[in-house]
C-alpha cells in the first residue's frame, strides 16, 4: 500500500550511556516508523533523504515507511547474493584456513536467514551445497554441479531473506546467537565463535561501504559472546622425563619395519626440544639444518606445510605451502636447537634420508605428513608412555603440547621471555599472556618479594 500523507519529526537523542538518535516519521494511518543511528551526522543525512523523497513528491510504501527510491535496490539484495559477493572480494587474499573460516561463518549465517518456503530440501544436503559448492571458488556456475545440488541452491537464492533484514535487532541477534554453534548443532568452542563473529562483522561492514546500510548494525545492538581462555592450560604441559617416555614410544608404533612412528620421532623431537609448530616441523628441509657432530645446532625456519583441505588450497592439494605464521613473506626465523634434537635430527637422516624435495619428515610414500597422520602417532605413543592416570588427564592431549611444553621450560629456566619469544616466533606479549600460568614457582617468587618488603618497615 502506498501513500503521500508523510510527516517527518525531529531527530531526538537517546539519553543512554551510549547516546544514539532516532528518527522518526509517519506515513498515512499507520504507527509512526523509526530509525536508529550511532551519530546526529548519520541521522541528519537518513532525514535528509526522506525530505528530499516527499519533495519530489514520491510514495511512501505504509509497510516499510521508505520511499521507492531508498527500497529498490535492497528488495532485490538477498543475503545469500551479497554472501556469494563478499565471498569473491575475500577470497583470492585469503589464505586457506582463513576461507575454510570465511565458509563456515556465511554458511551459518545463511542457515540463520532462510524464509519458510515449499519444497524445503534436508539441512544436511543444504549445509553441503553451501559448504561445498555455493561459497566456494570458482562458484557452481563454473562447475559441473550435480542435479541434487543445484536444485538445492535455487531453492536457497529464492529462500533467503533480504540483506536489509539484519537492520533489524532482533533479527540480527537471531544471527549471532546462531554463530555460537557448530554446523552439526553442537556447542562450538569461544575462540571458534570470535572468529565467526569477526567474519560476520566484517561482511557487513562491507555491505556498508557498498551503500546497503547507512552504518555497520553491528554498532546498534549489544550481544556477549563466549569468554575466550587466552592462557594455555598447564594440565597439557608435560616435562623433560616424561617428553623423553614419549619420544621413545613413538618408535614403537607402526612396528620397526613400517616406522610409521620411527618416521616422526624426530618431528615430534622439533616441537618440543626447538619448539616448532606442526607446519613448522612437516615443513623442515634438512638444507635449513645446522647440525654438527657435537653442541648446538640451528635451524632456519622460513617455510610452513599445515593441513587445510582440497577446497580452499586453489591447488587441488591438502596441503598449503606459505611463509611463517603471521610474518611477512619470506621472513625467516633462526632457532637454536640444542644437542639432543641435533642427535636425533642426525640420526634420522642416517636411518631415512630425505625426501625428493630435501624434506626431513615424510610418509612411506615420500609424500607430506598429514596432521591425521601425526596425531593418530601422538595418541598411539601417549598410550604406550604415560600411566592410566595421566592417559586420562589433559597431559599431552595432542601434538601442539610439545611446542606448549617446550616455550613452559624455557621461561621457567629463567630464559629471558625476549629470546622466548623470539625462538617461538611471538611477540612478548603474546607469550607471557599464553603461558602465564605455565611458569612454575611464580607464587612462591611473588611471596619472598612481597614477604621481604614487609619485614623491612616492622
Amino acid at each position: 500500500m502506498k501513500s503521500h500523507d508523510v510527516r517527518i519529526w525531529a531527530i531526538r537523542k537517546r539519553p543512554t550511556k551510549s547516546p544514539s538518535y532516532d528518527v522518526r516519521w509517519k506515513v498515512g494511518d499507520r504507527l509512526p516508523f523509526s530509525k536508529t543511528f550511532r551519530t546526529k551526522a548519520l541521522a541528519d543525512n537518513f532525514r535528509a533523504k526522506l525530505l528530499r523523497a516527499t519533495q519530489k513528491g514520491e510514495e511512501f510504501d505504509t509497510e516499510t515507511g521508505l520511499p521507492a527510491s531508498m527500497t529498490e535496490t535492497r528488495a532485490t539484495l538477498t543475503w545469500y547474493d551479497f554472501a556469494q559477493k563478499y565471498l569473491a572480494m575475500k577470497w583470492p587474499h585469503a589464505a586457506p584456513n582463513t576461507r575454510d573460516g570465511i565458509n563456515e561463518a556465511l554458511t551459518l549465517v545463511t542457515m540463520a536467514l532462510l524464509d519458510e518456503c515449499p519444497g524445503r530440501p534436508e539441512d544436511g544436503l543444504l549445509r553441503e551445497a553451501l559448504r561445498k559448492w555455493a561459497f566456494v571458488l570458482p562458484t557452481p556456475g563454473e562447475r559441473e554441479v550435480p542435479a541434487v545440488v543445484g536444485n538445492a541452491l535455487h531453492w536457497l537464492g529464492k529462500a533467503s531473506k533480504p540483506l536489509a533484514d539484519l537492520g533489524k535487532p532482533a533479527v540480527l541477534l537471531g544471527v549471532l546467537d546462531a554463530l555460537k554453534l557448530k554446523l552439526d548443532g553442537t556447542a562450538a568452542a569461544p575462540e571458534t565463535v570470535r572468529r565467526k563473529k569477526n567474519t560476520f562483522v566484517n561482511a557487513l561492514e562491507y555491505a556498508k561501504n557498498l551503500g546497503e546500510f547507512t552504518e555497520n548494525p553491528m554498532t546498534l545492538v549489544q550481544w556477549k559472546r563466549p569468554r575466550v581462555v587466552k592462557q594455555v592450560d598447564p594440565r597439557v604441559v608435560f616435562n623433560p622425563r616424561q617428553a623423553g617416555r614419549l619420544l621413545d614410544a613413538t618408535t614403537y608404533v607402526g612396528g620397526f619395519r613400517r616406522a610409521r612412528g620411527r618416521r616422526l620421532t624426530g618431528m615430534f623431537a622439533g616441537m618440543y626440544y626447538g619448539g616448532f609448530r606442526p607446519a613448522e616441523a612437516v615443513g623442515l628441509s634438512l638444507p635449513d639444518c645446522t647440525l654438527p657432530s657435537s653442541g648446538w645446532g640451528s635451524v632456519l625456519l622460513h617455510r610452513t606445510r599445515p593441513t587445510v583441505g582440497k577446497l580452499w588450497t586453489g591447488t587441488g592439494n591438502v596441503h598449503d605451502d606459505r611463509g611463517l605464521k603471521n610474518r611477512p613473506a619470506k621472513d625467516t626465523r633462526e632457532v637454536p636447537i640444542p644437542p639432543q634434537l641435533v642427535a636425533i635430527f642426525r640420526d634420522h637422516v642416517d636411518t631415512f634420508g630425505t625426501a625428493d624435495d630435501g624434506r626431513l619428515f615424510f610418509n612411506e610414500r615420500g609424500g607430506l605428513v598429514s596432521s591425521s597422520t601425526y596425531s593418530r602417532v601422538w595418541e598411539e605413543a601417549r598410550q604406550l608412555a604415560l600411566p592410566p592416570a595421566e592417559q586420562s588427564s589433559l597431559l599431552a592431549d595432542c601434538p601442539y603440547a610439545a611446542r606448549h611444553s617446550a616455550l613452559s621450560t624455557w621461561l621457567n629456566s629463567g630464559t629471558d621471555p625476549t629470546e622466548v619469544a623470539m625462538r617461538a616466533g611471538n611477540s612478548v606479549e603474546v607469550l607471557l599472556t599464553r603461558y602465564a600460568k605455565c611458569i612454575a614457582g611464580r607464587f612462591e617468587i611473588a611471596n619472598a618479594r612481597i614477604e621481604g618488603l614487609l619485614r623491612e618497615y616492622e
